[in-house]
């Protein structure tokens, strides 16, 4: 029999690496080439083990002896590195419990050492002699390796005291990144740019580090600042309920409501006012684009309101606009407003004159992509004509149910005629998909033509009887049980017509 030729200690050796494979070697895949480099050392030395249970007799009872020693030492090693993977690699995670990789290698280690004191002992060595040659060696090897050492000790300590782990930003002196891993020597983490930055643990244990986003956190987050300055002229109060509104409202990606942002007036300066918007990142990874996302929202906000961002009153203007450039742009910018008007079939019968002064009335409203123009149940007396980008309306049911996307619309439309001309609450939510645009066209500005021209109200009154019927037809629908809005709704332009001309006075 071929184990009666091998050591006593082989058979035990055998049964703890044929089970350990069993359980290791499917949840740990990814080290599959590993451990088949371990079990072919094991292979090696229980051929070893075998060799010197074969030739015994045939040579010196030492250099049998040594080769079985190192053959059974051989096998130890092997099997206590399965068992330690097995142990804390696959048992200890199924009962949720986990402790950090250089803990394990450590105990493994320590498992490695003393099987050798085991084998040392049971082949005679006296170890008050090993002691005390083992104690000046360590002496010297400590003082050498006092680097090393101190990188070994410092990972130990991170992960034992679990005050960086990998998933977390740090920031270090100038670098800034997501710990990708934690090893004996070095702890790597990867910038915003890609590059992976190896810092000496030894390095991390002496200085200061800021962990800026701790992945044991609910929902990580990180706070970040906007700055931006403000005429002296403006109320604080519109400044922050503009800004805030608009950030609260928007569906900025990236950007978490709780905790709340806050628009904060700091100081203040040669005629302007410095304000902050502080919000919280969700994540760290892309902060430069979500800050510009913000910057944009804030920008916009603050132009809808007609508030210009301030510089001092210390800056110089080189360039001098006369009169002649001033007009010009002030004819541009009206020919566009009479081209975006002239699209609208609201506005058709309008004369080019009445074009003309109603363009002089608008007012620029431009949107970031997520900013809501208008919601639901909302009642403003002004309506909005895209001149680019796009907008999305959606319809929300009276009984709360899901929302349903109603259209969207470009360039040449209009949201919010309904409410324009008849004082109606909105009767969806429209939400900007792409930065857009806009003019806003209030009910004062409109008034003087139509009691110039009453007979206009006829007129708008059947296009907006179209519209106005869609509206009830989907709500007929849904009331219904159906999934369309209903085709037989029946429209009334003249009692549409008779609300224009009350809302209006005519």
């Amino acid at each position: 029999m071929p184990l009666s030729y091998l050591s006593a200690e082989a058979p035990f050796a055998i049964l703890a690496m044929f089970i350990s494979a069993l359980l290791i070697f499917r949840p740990l895949l990814a080290w599959r080439r590993s451990l088949m480099n371990t079990g072919v050392f094991f292979l090696i030395c229980l051929a070893g083990d075998l060799t010197a249970g074969l030739l015994s007799g045939y040579l010196q009872p030492t250099a049998i002896s040594w080769l079985r020693e190192m053959s059974v030492f051989g096998e130890g090693l092997a099997a206590i590195r399965y068992l330690g993977l097995t142990f804390f690699n696959v048992l200890l995670p199924r009962v949720r419990v986990y402790i950090s990789g250089i803990l394990a290698d450590i105990l493994v280690i320590i498992g490695y050492i003393a099987w050798a004191f085991l084998r040392l002992n049971l082949a005679g060595v006296e170890f008050s002699h090993l002691f005390a040659t083992s104690a000046i060696l360590t002496a010297v090897v400590a003082i050498s390796m006092q680097d090393t050492l101190g990188n070994l000790l410092g990972g130990l300590a991170l992960q034992m005291d679990n005050s960086l782990e990998i998933g977390d930003w740090i920031k270090i002196d100038d670098v800034s990144g997501k710990v990708s891993d934690i090893q004996w020597r070095y702890t790597a983490i990867v910038t915003r740019n890609g590059e992976r930055v190896v810092i000496p643990n030894s390095h991390l244990m002496k200085n200061r580090y800021a962990v800026i986003c701790n992945k044991r956190q609910d929902v990580p987050q990180q706070r970040r600042l906007i700055d931006f300055n403000v005429d002296l002229s403006v109320p604080p109060a519109r400044v922050s309920t503009a800004v805030l509104h608009d950030i609260q409202t928007a569906r900025i990606a990236n950007v978490s409501l709780t905790p709340a942002p806050l628009c904060l007036l700091l100081e203040f300066g040669d005629g302007y006012a410095h304000y902050q918007l502080r919000y919280w990142l969700i994540d760290p990874g892309p902060d430069d684009v979500t800050d510009s996302d913000v910057r944009h929202h804030v920008l916009a906000a603050l132009q809808r309101e007609g508030i210009r961002l301030a510089v001092g009153d210390q800056t110089i203007h080189l360039v001098q606009e006369n009169k002649a450039h001033r007009e010009e742009v002030r004819t541009r910018e009206l020919n566009r407003r009479v081209g975006a008007i002239s699209r609208i079939d609201l506005f058709s019968r309008l004369s080019d004159a009445e074009k003309q002064d109603l363009a002089h009335r608008l007012v620029t409203a431009p949107f970031a992509k997520g900013d809501v123009l208008f919601r639901q149940g909302d009642i403003a007396h002004w309506l909005y004509i895209i001149a680019s980008g796009q907008a999305e309306a959606w319809w929300t049911p009276p009984d709360g149910g899901p929302q349903r996307l109603i259209e969207t619309r470009g360039p040449g439309n209009i949201f919010g005629e309904l409410g324009l001309m008849t004082g109606a609450p909105r009767r969806s939510t429209v939400v900007a998909i792409t930065d857009v645009e806009a003019y806003r066209l209030d009910k004062d500005s409109l008034e003087h033509i139509l009691r110039a021209r009453p007979e206009l109200a006829e007129g708008i009154s059947v296009i907006l009887e179209q519209r106005r019927s869609r509206f009830a037809a989907l709500e007929q629908g849904h009331a219904d049980g159906s999934n369309g809005p209903r085709s037989d709704v029946r429209s009334d332009a003249s009692a549409l017509g008779k609300k224009i001309r009350e809302f209006f006075g005519l």
